[in-house]
Order: structure tokens, then C-alpha cells, then sequence
């Protein structure tokens, strides 16, 4: 029921809860939340648009170039948060560190392509993009295909803080060590779900995220009328934001060439793009799309739970009944709209990738991506491929159990929710 990359410990006996109304809570985290109560408004600015674009401002020595602009998505933000997501003091304190560390990152990348206008002349070309249902194989596909030495995978520190400093040491992967070691201590649960691993390739909505146009909002935090304003939302600033980020991290990356700096290779993932196709494509026309599939009665439930114990990091107070109204929605218009970008732009833009294929002959699906992709499978790729799916292996944190029915929801109501799609796949039978 879970999938992911790594070695086994000795969590692996441990099934997660699914009591998603009472989140574990280790005694540490207790205690520290206890202290941090009374001191958090002095060590951190409020949640509130002008405080955090402020606080950014004075940090990193100039004000955001689209302060307006960002300052009014913002807004949409931060009263959703203080309005819905009954945050607890460590979803505060998680909160205000991840808004100020976004916009402090936002002000650096403007400076970095003021002071390094070259890095706009990087191409980014037929990045290949993986997308699909949450927990329909994403994660271990996108880890696959990065093995191959010819394409680069976005690390997880890079995506959580995707723009260096202007200057000294660069503490990034550091930080994010102690980040995935935090995590793991205060969720053990989330992390036997969807491990957060350092130096892992990550998705590529973080980078989306910087425009504060992402579905990241929504699916850590209880932010209802955020993501309904989201929808309503121009995505392509969005996409053109992470055009100028690949190209950065590219340009930034140490152990290329001169030369390899004008030309990159992605290897891109999230569910996100599911629901903005026309966005993807219009920004990157010559992306390869994987659409990868798993049945919905599967997906389903295991999504809900991810989302649940995610909630559950953030908040004390999770209702796993509207998480499964919630996400059967999400999810099914998810599919509709990909439906129909699909039939709009042609089904043979896409390679389909069925979850039991990728778990049955994983070298040989990653092979006829790679083919798409103008790039012949090598024995040295092939050889990266299979060592990292000798690596892969579930349960290494724990095992991940759920059932629809810890979220109000039947089977008949997923057979409703994505008819289609469940027929139009081969799931109906």
C-alpha cells in the first residue's frame, strides 16, 4: 500500500494510524509546544501579508520587484489559514518559516537574474514530465527515470529552497537534513506515507509554489476557500516562474561543463500538473507527459490518508470525513480536466504507464519513456535503473494502512466520482 525508495529499518512492523481524528503527538513535541506557546509571536512575524513581505524584505536586503502582485495572492493565504486551518503551535511556527523562507527566495532569484542575465539563455528542452493520481506510482517512476545519468532530477532541498544565497556558505541541503530528521521524529506516520528524503527527487510543485499559485496550500493546511480561489487563478505565471527555476538550478549546477549549462534535461513530477495540462504544455510544448494510472478504489483512500496525516502535522483538529468529500472531488475534477486536455490536444502526446507494468518491468517502462524522450536506453542507464529499483522497497518506514471507509466514502461513490476514467483505463473491468 505504500511505495517509495530506500532502505528498510526496523519501523517496518509498524502500521500507521488511522485514527486521523487524534494525530500522534511524540512527548518532545508536547513539551516544545508547551514552551514555544507564549514566545512564538516575538521569535516570528504574524501571518499576515505585510509583516511576512517585510520581514523578507529586511532579511535579504530589498523588497520583492512584484510585491503588489504577490502581496495580494498572499492575502487570499493567509486569511484562508486564519480562518481554516486551526493551525497548532508547531503548524505556526512550520507555516511562517515556509511563507518567509518562499518570499525571501523569491527576492534572491530576482537579484540572481539581475546580476547573471545568462541563466535565461539556458534551454530547457523536452523535459520529461510525470503526472497522474496521487499515489499511482509518481514517486518511484520520476526516481527511475533520474538514475539515467543524461537527465537530473530535482532534489528535495533544492525544491524546498530553490535559490541560493547571494553570498557565504549555502546551508541548503544541510537544513534540509535536519528538516527530513524533524519530520521524521514529529510524524512518524506522514513519513511512512510519503517519506520527505533530502537529497530525493522531489516535485516540481514546490517550484510552482513560488508564484503562491500551487496546490501546496491545500494539501498540507485545511484552506477550503484558497483552493476554490485557486481555480479561478491564471496558472501561467506559475509555469513561467518554474521555467526561470530550472534554468537557475541548471545553470547553478557545479558538476556541469560550460558547455552543459546551455541545455538541460529535467525529469519533472507531481499530480498538480494533472489539472493544468493546457498550463504545461503551453509553457514547455515539447515536455514528454507520462500520465501514470492505478485504479481510483485504491488511490483513493491511500490519498486521503496522506492527506490526512499531512493535516495532522500541521493541525490538531482533522476531520477524515471532509478530507474524503474533499479529495474524491479534487481528484475526480483532476481526471475530468486531464480528460479533457487529452482529447483536445491528442491521446498520443501522452505515454501511459499502469502502476502493475512499472512494479512488473520497471527497466523496460523506463526504457520506452527514455525512447520518447530522443534519449536510447545504455547499458550504463540500464544498469542505474535496475540499481535503483533494487533499492526501492515499502514499508521502510512503517507500513501505510487505510480503507475508504475511514473517510465516509463507498466504492459506489468512487465508481461515480470517475466513471470515465476508470472505463477509458481498462479500472471498470
Amino acid at each position: 500500500m505504500a511505495s517509495g525508495l530506500g532502505r528498510r529499518t526496523d519501523r517496518s512492523a509498524r502500521a500507521t494510524s488511522r485514527d486521523y481524528a487524534n494525530p500522534r503527538r511524540p512527548l518532545g513535541l508536547r513539551i516544545g509546544s508547551a514552551l514555544l506557546r507564549p514566545v512564538l509571536p516575538r521569535i516570528l512575524p504574524p501571518i499576515e501579508p505585510d509583516a511576512l513581505l517585510d520581514a523578507a524584505a529586511a532579511a535579504e536586503g530589498r523588497d520583492d520587484d512584484e510585491r503588489d502582485v504577490i502581496g495580494a495572492r498572499l492575502e487570499v493565504l493567509t486569511d484562508a489559514i486564519r480562518a481554516e486551518a486551526r493551525l497548532s503551535v508547531f503548524g505556526t511556527l512550520a507555516t511562517a518559516i515556509r511563507l518567509l523562507g518562499l518570499l525571501r527566495a523569491r527576492i534572491r532569484h530576482q537579484a540572481m537574474l539581475t546580476n547573471h542575465p545568462d541563466i535565461l539563455d539556458v534551454e530547457v528542452v523536452r523535459p520529461i514530465v510525470v503526472t497522474g493520481l496521487q499515489r499511482t506510482g509518481t514517486t518511484l517512476l520520476q526516481r527511475l527515470l533520474a538514475a539515467d545519468p543524461r537527465v537530473r532530477g530535482l532534489r528535495s532541498w533544492e525544491a524546498i529552497a530553490p535559490v541560493p544565497p547571494l553570498a557565504g556558505r549555502d546551508t541548503r541541503p544541510r537544513q534540509a537534513r535536519v528538516s527530513q530528521q524533524a519530520l521524521r521524529y514529529i510524524a512518524p506516520d506522514f513519513f511512512a506515507v510519503h517519506p520527505v528524503e533530502w537529497d530525493a527527487p522531489e516535485e516540481d510543485v514546490l517550484l510552482l509554489d513560488q508564484t503562491l499559485l500551487s496546490t501546496v496550500a491545500e494539501s498540507t493546511l485545511r484552506v477550503p476557500s484558497f483552493a476554490a480561489w485557486l481555480r479561478t487563478q491564471d496558472q501561467a505565471p506559475a509555469y513561467a516562474m518554474e521555467r526561470e527555476l530550472l534554468q537557475s538550478l541548471w545553470w547553478h549546477e557545479p558538476a556541469l561543463e560550460h558547455e552543459d549549462r546551455r541545455v538541460a534535461r529535467w525529469v519533472l513530477k507531481t499530480p498538480h500538473h494533472l489539472e493544468f495540462l493546457d498550463d504545461l504544455l503551453a509553457e514547455f510544448p515539447d515536455a514528454v507527459v507520462v500520465h501514470t494510472h492505478r485504479d481510483p478504489l485504491t488511490t483513493v483512500a491511500s490519498f486521503s490518508s496522506m492527506i490526512a496525516h499531512g493535516r495532522g502535522v500541521m493541525s490538531d483538529h482533522i476531520d477524515p470525513y471532509e478530507v474524503g468529500a474533499e479529495w474524491l472531488a479534487t481528484t475526480s475534477r483532476m481526471v475530468r480536466n486531464a480528460m479533457a486536455t487529452r482529447e483536445r490536444v491528442g491521446h498520443d502526446r501522452f505515454v501511459d504507464v499502469d502502476y502493475d507494468d512499472l512494479l512488473a518491468d520497471p527497466v523496460g517502462v523506463v526504457a520506452r519513456i527514455l525512447g520518447r524522450a530522443g534519449l536510447a536506453t545504455t547499458d550504463a542507464s540500464r544498469a542505474a535503473i535496475a540499481g535503483r529499483r533494487e533499492t526501492s522497497g515499502q514499508h521502510r518506514y512503517g507500513r501505510h494502512v487505510y480503507a475508504l471507509s475511514d473517510f465516509g466514502i463507498t466504492e459506489d461513490d468512487v465508481r461515480d466520482a470517475f466513471g470515465d476514467y476508470r472505463q477509458a483505463f481498462g479500472f471498470a473491468r
